[in-house]
């Protein structure tokens, strides 16, 4: 975020329009809410549960019940921040302003590059859901709808906005469909799993942990993917009109989201269909309704998926080029991303951000069978970091609130600054748990690589350009 933005907002101008840089600001309480609801539905819930259920059987539904609550910590911090100093665009200012100026360089260029992985596992999920109806390889579907979306991307913030808006709806119709229908066959007993639904399947398959407590544990850094995103809603909150009144009633909602969206799916999907016949890269939606006879409902709901995974990877390469422009306005990023279209859109950062998103084509040529896991793992790693710069910011603004040196936010997260620290333990335990998974292990070893990258790219930056590498504190 530049200082003229950051200006704006400590003296209460109005930021929906920010003429000085071009950009449109200006979504509304109503997108903003839905957005927020559908930024909890994506593709680790759709596809990534599929080999999570066929991992951990039914006690992946305690998994995400312990990482929801998690997530609300992390939600909560950041909101404690967003009400300190209401910040858009990334979470590297408040690693600036708490941990120092090379951290927020850091931890902006890593949530850069979060948003093209997972622009890259959404295209992949896409490519994945596409061989549902034709029997096409994965690397050619990843391609078209790259394309397509690079395209779809030279759009104002309304329509964006407006485009988002109806994409969640059709998530979370689709989801609340889901459990009534999951609902009414364990009451009615319709469809051809009617005889044999029964909340019984929870634990009458080899228990609730039938293949072991430390399997479950291996599926937390699949769950945890499933989560990444939620926090981009305080972002867009932070740029809204109201942001006070938008933001908190945003954050709040997440207990009752994910209670409803992924305990609740879960636990209806998994009485109506035993956890035993679901199988690693088919989603659990499409594969219940296909088990209940309902062909016509398992297109739709495939369908929907698609969509779904459509709209985050839409949404991720939005982001990034933003997220490029706002690095270069502040002097740690190359120039040329500064650049606008006569409508507001920051071309080049889409461009390149796009153009690395093809890099997700290659790894559905070269490992179509295994694109999927590489991807998440990176994206769950990158993802990461922004939580616990989140919630080591909120520590740091803690205390200096606490002796007075900063005023005290209007909306503190409660339990802080004990639940912050235990949000911090259990992603540490989630890296431990993906360190051992020689699937997921892949992501920690480029995890060093990025890091020296960015530690040589800081040093030219401080070399060349002080004022740039400086860039750390706003009054």
């Amino acid at each position: 975020m530049t200082s003229v933005q950051v200006d704006k907002q400590h003296d209460g101008t109005d930021g929906a329009v920010d003429g000085g840089e071009g950009y449109q600001r200006g979504l509304g309480a109503r997108q903003i809410q839905m957005i927020a609801i559908g930024g909890a539905i994506g593709t680790g819930l759709f596809l990534g549960a599929g080999k999570a259920i066929a991992k951990a059987g039914p006690s992946l539904i305690l998994a995400y019940a312990i990482a929801g609550l998690v997530i609300f910590f992390i939600m909560r911090a950041l909101g404690e921040l967003l009400m300190y100093r209401p910040v858009s665009g990334s979470f590297a200012e408040y690693a600036r302003e708490f941990v120092g100026p090379f951290w927020g360089f850091v931890t902006g260029w890593t949530y850069w590059l979060f948003w093209v992985v997972t622009g890259i596992t959404e295209v992949t999920a896409a490519a994945t859901y596409m061989t549902y109806w034709w029997d096409i390889p994965q690397w050619i579907s990843a391609l078209v709808f790259t394309v397509i979306l690079y395209g779809a991307n030279l759009i104002s913030v309304k329509l964006f906005g407006e485009l988002e808006f109806w994409f969640s709806m059709v998530k979370v119709t689709a989801i609340i469909g889901m459990i009534l229908i999951c609902a009414g066959i364990l009451t009615i007993g319709f469809s051809d799993a009617g005889d044999t639904a029964s909340v019984t399947h929870l634990w009458d398959q080899g228990g609730f942990f039938p293949t072991g407590i430390g399997n479950t544990l291996m599926t937390l850094q699949i769950v945890m993917f499933a989560f990444l995103a939620v926090e981009l809603v305080g972002v867009t909150a932070g740029e809204s009109k109201d942001p006070k009144t938008v933001l908190p009633k945003a954050i709040n909602t997440v207990p009752w989201r994910i209670a409803v969206f992924y305990v609740g799916a879960l636990i209806m999907i998994l009485s109506v269909v035993p956890w035993t016949e679901f199988q690693p890269g088919v989603s659990p939606f499409v594969a219940a309704f296909q088990k209940m006879g309902l062909g016509v409902g398992a297109a739709i709901v495939n369908f929907v998926v698609l969509t779904a995974a459509l709209s985050s990877c839409n949404s991720g390469m939005y982001s990034t080029g933003r997220m490029l422009r706002d690095l270069a306005l502040n002097g740690q990023g190359p120039k040329v991303f500064t650049k606008l279209t006569k409508n507001g859109t920051p071309l080049l950062g889409l461009t390149f951000s796009a153009s690395l998103m093809l890099v997700g084509v290659w790894i559905n040529y070269v490992a179509p069978g295994k694109a999927f896991e590489y991807v998440v793992s990176f994206a769950t790693i990158s993802g990461m970091w922004a939580w616990i710069m989140i919630l080591v910011c909120q520590i740091r603004y803690r205390a200096k609130a606490n002796r007075g040196e900063l005023p005290e936010s209007t909306f503190k997260a409660p339990g802080a600054p004990y639940t912050s620290w235990f949000a911090l333990l259990f992603i540490g335990m989630v890296i431990v748990m993906m360190g051992i998974d020689e699937g997921a292990r892949v992501s920690l070893y480029a995890a060093p690589v990025w890091g020296l990258v960015l530690g040589v790219s800081y040093l030219v930056l401080k070399a060349r350009n002080p004022e740039g590498a400086a860039f750390a504190k706003r009054s």
